[in-house]
């Protein structure tokens, strides 16, 4: 499998998920949902999110009704449209087993039952390794082997190139201009805060919103509560 740059992402996404699903990989944080959500805009089409390991299978198949003497399953509203979009379902290596195995008429032949994804849909699935100290459950072999795989990575060139223009608070432009190398850490194996592209765009909101009354114990308050503890300590120094 390999491991791709946003750019490239957003690359592989426009020519190969309008034809097959594709399975994003990654550690919590570096950008996969925003991702798939930015493609999903740049093509106009509606994206609609599940969450695999808040799913059940009948949030997929639906419940049944009888219709005529027959039961009829009905899938939810929320995925039953009239119109094309973007199925994305993040954390999908999350989810039950029995909730895989709905899955996979859905991402083979885009079918839930007798509802079929209007044509020109696109589903797209994501989730963390088990190294990231995620809840994950091991993927069934016929639901991996339905779809490309790619490991996402982060790239601190792309990522500035993104914040600037996103109005990231100028210390954590400085900073990861001057550290690129603290953009990201693997998640630790301990439970305490570790850096992301995720946690350094939530400690430029946290900075914008003390505004002018921000001092360097509030700096200290906040980059501890966002990054790694020696990536903070780093940052307070400047």
């Amino acid at each position: 499998m390999h491991s791709i740059t946003p750019t490239e992402l957003s690359k592989l996404l426009l020519n190969v998920a309008p034809k097959r699903p594709v399975f994003i990989w990654g550690a919590p944080g570096v950008g996969k949902s925003s991702l798939v959500e930015q493609f999903a805009d740049s093509v106009a089409m509606p994206c609609v999110s599940l969450l695999g390991s808040q799913l059940a299978p009948e949030d997929l198949i639906g419940v049944p009704q009888i219709v005529e003497g027959r039961s009829v399953f009905c899938p939810p509203r929320m995925i039953a449209r009239d119109e094309p979009y973007l199925l994305f379902v993040d954390e999908l290596n999350a989810c039950s087993f029995e909730v895989q195995k709905a899955f996979y008429s859905l991402i083979n032949d885009r079918r839930l039952g007798e509802y079929s994804l209007p044509d020109g849909s696109v589903v797209v699935g994501a989730g963390n390794r088990a190294q990231d100290q995620a809840i994950v459950k091991s993927m069934s072999s016929a639901l991996m082997n339905r779809m490309l795989h790619v490991e996402l990575r982060p790239s601190a060139r792309e990522w500035l190139q993104w914040a600037r223009d996103a109005n990231v608070h100028h210390w954590v432009l400085s900073y990861i201009e001057t550290r690129p190398d603290h953009l990201f850490v693997a998640p630790p194996k301990t439970e305490e805060t570790f850096s992301t592209p995720r946690s350094w765009h939530l400690l430029s909101d946290a900075l914008h919103a003390y505004g002018a009354e921000l001092d360097a114990r509030d700096v200290e308050l906040l980059a501890s509560g966002c990054l790694s503890p020696s990536h903070a300590r780093s940052l307070i120094k400047l």
